[in-house]
């Protein structure tokens, strides 16, 4: 929409009260607005014309909800709580120890906070900076991943953090970083150690970890539809292909909320929404309003797991043409997610990522697009350091290049199960400290240049040292110069464990 603003509100962890969602949605109307979306993070979006903004914002500050205009000064704490129960069994993690820790979070953070059952992929663990991961073998105790502000570092802490504590320490952990942005925010010397000896740790109840956290391979549920659960519950999913939830719908799903005495809805990561607890007796009833908005609930599997960034209609329009290709090819894409990325600025949670950018730049226009495909780390949406698969590829190729990509996932998985099948000869050999390897990193977009690699699809052949790169040379994902690199040691890419 021309002329408009996005009014951001945040539910924390993702969990909706239907009565101040309602009230939401009432203010929404009298401003003419028809539909709304939620975000990556679990939050609300609503897209309100200029000259109607203050009118709503006005009716937001009458009925006490905090909201920000455009901006994203105060991220959204992103939570499992939404597959809890229906994705998620037989874990310790239940819904008062998620609403403890929102509870105790009493500022509004301004570093990304996730907080997430260790045995689900549904949420993404590790997006946020600071990550929250139940310990299967330790209840009510919590691993620590710090992802440092604007660098590609994680760092594992060593030690199990008591529930009742996980909201301060969130909150000291913030401050020190905020406090000290030259060395631990957008710097890739960022070290874990040096942050937690300023954290003091004396005051919380902590244990040591037994065993790093072994995070599960991806395996996006099927999260829409009617469903049974707990033997005679049900939960509903609703996503929309456009994104675009309808106004009325919505309210309408709030009373019934009301009226069977369901306290909470919930939005989650995949842009859709998830009503649990429905009665048996009731369930005709949410059937008769899916029934009046003739909304369909049984999309394909393969255009479940795309994430497109926030309010982006040429992102959808990309998915939705991508999705029809991948269609028409009948491509397997199961334990993948994609992301179609727009923006240089913005984050998005995928095992292959889509890029678009511009063939040509001209007067502040951006002219012929072209698209690149990117992959995670062993195809781990979790991990964001990945390599370039194809680069500059015009649309009329990019879907071809797209189930090559998914393939060579598919050849990956097939390749690390033989290495586990195969029985290795033992060798008794003194155990050498192998000599430390130098990548150059990007510190724009995070992109690795490795000389052991190269850039074959830029014919750039294995070996290359980055000094002999012409000066010309320009990162292929964000196009920043050769000046804009740094040299790291490669080991700080990864996962680091204490």
């Amino acid at each position: 929409m021309k002329n408009s603003s996005t009014i951001k509100i945040n539910f924390r962890g993702g969990i909706i009260s239907p009565g101040d969602l309602y009230n939401i949605l009432v203010a929404a109307t009298k401003v003419g607005v028809r539909h709304v979306s939620f975000g990556l993070r679990q939050q609300l979006l609503i897209t309100v014309a200029v000259e109607d903004r203050q009118t709503f914002l006005d009716e937001l500050d009458l009925i006490d909800i905090a909201y920000e205009v455009g901006t994203v000064q105060f991220p959204n704490i992103v939570s499992s709580y939404p597959a809890e129960e229906i994705f998620i069994n037989n874990t310790w993690l239940s819904e008062g120890v998620y609403k403890d820790i929102f509870d105790g979070i009493d500022y509004q953070p301004t570093l990304k906070i996730n907080v997430s059952d260790s045995n689900q992929s549904f949420t993404p663990m590790l997006t946020g900076n600071i990550n929250w991961v139940a310990a299967k073998e330790s209840a009510h105790f919590w691993h620590l991943f710090i992802r440092f502000p604007k660098t590609n570092i994680i760092f594992e802490w060593n030690q199990l953090v008591y529930t009742n504590d996980v909201a301060k320490v969130s909150k000291e952990i913030e401050e020190i970083i905020l406090d000290h942005r030259d060395r631990f925010s957008d710097n890739t010397e960022a070290q874990g150690e040096t942050l937690m000896k300023l954290v003091h740790t004396d005051r919380y109840i902590t244990k040591p970890v037994e065993k790093p956290v072994q995070l599960p391979a991806f395996n996006l549920p099927y999260y829409e539809g009617f469903n049974r659960y707990n033997n005679n519950k049900y939960w509903m999913g609703v996503y929309r292909r456009d994104e675009l939830f309808s106004v009325d719908f919505l309210k309408e799903v709030c009373k019934l909320c009301l009226e069977t005495k369901i306290g909470q809805l919930c939005s989650t990561p995949w842009k859709s929404i998830i009503v649990k607890g429905i009665d048996e007796k009731d369930k005709l009833k949410w059937s008769l309003l899916l029934d009046k908005y003739h909304l369909n609930v049984r999309h394909a599997a393969n255009e479940l797991n795309f994430q497109v960034e926030d309010d982006c209609r040429e992102g959808l329009a990309l998915k939705n043409y991508l999705v029809k290709q991948l269609n028409n090819e009948d491509t397997r894409t199961f334990g993948l997610c994609f992301g179609i990325k727009t923006r240089s600025k913005s984050e998005v949670f995928s095992s292959i990522l889509v890029k678009r950018k511009p063939l040509l730049k001209l007067f502040g226009w951006e002219l012929f697009y072209v698209y690149d495909i990117l992959c995670a780390n062993d195809f781990n949406p979790n991990a964001r350091t990945g390599f370039v698969f194809s680069s500059n590829n015009p649309k009329f190729l990019l879907s071809e290049q797209l189930r090559r990509s998914v393939n060579a996932f598919y050849q990956n998985r097939e390749g690390k199960l033989a290495l586990v099948e195969k029985v290795l000869p033992v060798k008794k050999e003194v155990e050498k400290k192998p000599a430390a390897q130098y990548v150059y990193q990007c510190t724009d977009c995070l992109t690795v240049y490795d000389e052991t690699v190269g850039e074959p699809e830029n014919n750039i052949a294995a070996g290359v040292s980055f000094e002999s790169l012409p000066a010309d040379y320009c990162c292929p994902l964000c196009d920043a110069g050769k000046e804009s690199f740094t040299k790291i040691e490669k080991s700080k890419l990864g996962l680091q464990t204490v």
